[in-house]
């Protein structure tokens, strides 16, 4: 079987390959992407008809096709500081993505789309995110209410992927082998420079067999969303509010029912060669017999010299991410991420977004306009000795009982990106965990070893 698709898969890129500059760049969220320009298109290219098939004289209805194929090969020394067993040879990761867009005028739209994501070659048994053999992934219906001729209002119900700002609290999780979605109904405006969204959903829970990501009654999530773009001085702002209710949850200072709200803002944009994201947010609520307040604040920057060969990008990012003060008492100062991008400090995903402070260099070059090379080097401290180090998921790795060091080590990344065209994307990445005094004190210690090779086609 992996033979026939990787055969399927060489020829598929052979044949896009003469196709890609005719087709615009594909978007992360794929339901996002629109091709009713390709309405006046008259040759006969199959792909294309693909892309816009019409169904109607007037080709006011048409159904578009597409999706993404992703082979990536993973190797760990040392996997989870010592923890995990031993595995020389390494594993394999396969994803397939198919979806079936149609469009019926201007004022519905129903999107439909499949994930098999396949873990091959572990050691250990893979988890839900590492595999979901076959599984609807997103099955929603758009309707349209025209409010003014240059407004609108968009509703959607059904599964779908969400995703918001720069995506360090609700991302579509694009980095491990498994997407999540979430059973949602949302409202979508926008108008000019302006765009909100305001939606309920419940995550969807990803089970490991065919077809059985059921509803999933244990957690709930809410919340609205509004940018303003063009801002003077300040280019663009988001402003949001996210709500949380998990029926168990697990920090290090107890378990229990999870109601969280979460209220933020972030200032994003680029002007000359600078770009600037710089993110704040304060969370309130309860968990179990506690009162939660919890915080965190990112400043992501850096400068592209254009004029000097290789066009470096010198960036730096540093974060405060707040972790519990006290155990046992009645309140909890664990910052939750909620459903953030899986690789959030990388692809190797070691550490989640939680009672952490850490220091983000990084170094940028453009070898060609279709060659890239990164260097980052990440320093991890806990930002309170009371708490542990969670996943990025929120679960919890190491408690912070039995440590009172800050220190949880450094890790140095490197990455080769080619990408010949809109449809084609290869990557080799090599990183290396120096583990310290906390780890050490809580787990093997062992420094970690990672790379991984990637191949990917889209659609």
């Amino acid at each position: 079987m992996m033979k026939t698709l990787l055969v399927i898969s060489v020829s598929l890129l052979m044949f896009y390959n003469a196709n890609a500059q005719t087709i615009p760049p594909f978007k992360q969220l794929r339901y996002d992407e629109d091709y009713s320009f390709l309405k006046n298109d008259s040759s006969k290219n199959w792909y294309r008809s693909t892309k816009f098939n019409s169904l109607s004289k007037s080709k006011k209805t048409y159904i578009s096709i597409g999706g993404d194929i992703r082979y990536q090969y993973q190797w760990f020394k040392n996997e989870n500081w010592g923890e995990s067993a031993p595995d020389d040879d390494g594993f394999i990761f396969t994803r397939y993505i198919i979806h079936a867009d149609l469009h019926a005028g201007s004022n519905f739209r129903t999107f439909v789309q499949l994930q098999s994501s396949l873990a091959n070659g572990k050691v250990e048994t893979p988890s839900p995110v590492d595999e979901n053999q076959l599984d609807l992934h997103q099955g929603f219906v758009d309707v349209v209410l025209p409010f003014k001729k240059s407004k609108a209002i968009t509703v959607r119900v059904g599964r779908q992927e969400l995703l918001y700002g720069s995506q360090r609290l609700v991302a579509v999780r694009d980095g491990p082998n498994n997407r999540q979605s979430f059973d949602a109904i949302k409202l979508l405006y926008s108008h000019n420079s302006w765009k909100a969204d305001l939606f309920f959903s419940h995550y969807v829970r990803s089970k490991q067999k065919i077809f059985d990501d059921g509803f999933n009654k244990n957690t709930k999530f809410w919340g609205a969303y509004l940018v303003k773009n063009k801002v003077s001085i300040l280019r663009n702002i988001d402003l949001y509010y996210f709500g949380l209710w998990r029926k168990n949850v697990r920090f290090d200072d107890g378990v229990g029912k999870e109601l969280r709200h979460s209220m933020g803002s972030r200032i994003w944009g680029n002007k000359n060669s600078w770009r600037y994201d710089i993110e704040g947010l304060f969370q309130f609520g309860d968990f179990a017999d506690k009162k939660i307040s919890a915080w965190t604040f990112s400043v992501n920057t850096g400068y592209k010299f254009t004029n000097v060969k290789f066009k470096p990008e010198a960036g730096i990012k540093t974060e405060f991410i707040s972790g519990d003060a006290k155990y046992g008492d009645n309140k909890l100062q664990t910052f939750n991420p909620l459903f953030p991008r899986g690789g959030y400090f990388g692809l190797v995903s070691l550490i989640g977004p939680a009672n952490l402070f850490d220091v983000h260099p990084s170094l940028m070059f453009d070898l060609t306009s279709k060659l890239f090379l990164n260097m980052d080097y990440d320093i991890f401290w806990r930002y309170s000795k009371n708490d542990g180090i969670y996943g990025p998921n929120v679960a919890l790795i190491y408690s912070g009982i039995n440590s009172n060091h800050k220190y949880v080590g450094r890790q140095y990344s490197t990455d080769l990106v080619y990408t010949p065209n809109n449809f084609l994307y290869f990557r080799g990445e090599f990183t290396w965990f120096k583990a310290g005094e906390y780890l050490r004190d809580v787990s093997p210690g062992n420094d970690i070893l990672f790379t991984a090779l990637t191949a990917q086609l889209k659609f």
